[in-house]
């Protein structure tokens, strides 16, 4: 539909680099693109809606194309580019205050990637007049999977009960050793001032022996 430039459009996106830059008079067309970071759908869910918001200052009064890109681990797709590839999958809604979504119907597991919002004003050259957004990561939940959440969360309460627990028996056996050991210790020293108590005792009979013997030489 138009000329693109090879010139790399989003260098957070290096994939994209042919499908958003269009030749044309210099201009100060400046595109601002905003999506959510994250967005999770119920394993009951089988439609959901993707939001994309853009502004646009100093670019022309005609309608931007809209385009939506999916990454995966090792790949990336093109969606609606911006017409969309498969009709009964996807579908492309333009909402009033400049917000677009992208609808996704029969949704499963293998939906889950990064999807990513583009806008472009072809008749414009600036730099700034094509964008996309960050990107929102959609995942889906099946029922397993949140039965896995619940047991990984009773994993982490358990964890740190029985944590708890280890130090609190932990402290305890310090403390009572401590307490047992200064015991020992006393009794030891009660000990030690029995015998030399027991021992003065015992000397003073002799001692007493001894003045007397003195006394009469």
């Amino acid at each position: 539909l138009f000329s693109f430039q090879t010139v790399p459009c989003f260098l957070t996106v290096p994939h994209i680099t042919n499908c958003l830059f269009s030749t044309g008079a210099a201009d100060t067309c400046h595109v601002t693109v905003t999506q959510p970071r994250f967005q999770e759908a119920d394993s009951s869910m089988h439609t959901v809606f993707l939001t994309c918001a853009f502004s646009a200052s100093g670019c022309s009064s005609s309608p931007p194309q809209v385009l939506w890109f999916r990454f995966l681990t090792n790949e990336h797709e093109d969606l609606c580019t911006p017409g969309c590839t498969d009709h009964q999958k996807y579908k492309v809604h333009l909402l009033p205050e400049n917000n677009i979504s992208l609808q996704i119907n029969n949704l499963t597991v293998n939906d889950n990637a990064v999807y990513i919002c583009g806008i472009a004003y072809s008749d414009s050259s600036s730099p700034s007049s094509k964008q996309t957004g960050d990107g929102t990561v959609l995942m889906k939940t099946e029922k397993q999977h949140s039965n896995g959440k619940l047991v990984f969360i009773f994993m982490i309460i358990a964890s740190s009960l029985l944590f708890l627990y280890s130090t609190t028996v932990f402290t305890f056996f310090v403390v009572y050793k401590k307490i047992n050991s200064g015991r020992k210790i006393f009794q030891a020293i009660a000990q030690e001032l029995q015998k030399q108590r027991y021992a003065e005792h015992c000397q003073q009979p002799d001692d007493l022996e001894d003045d007397t013997v003195y006394q009469n030489r």
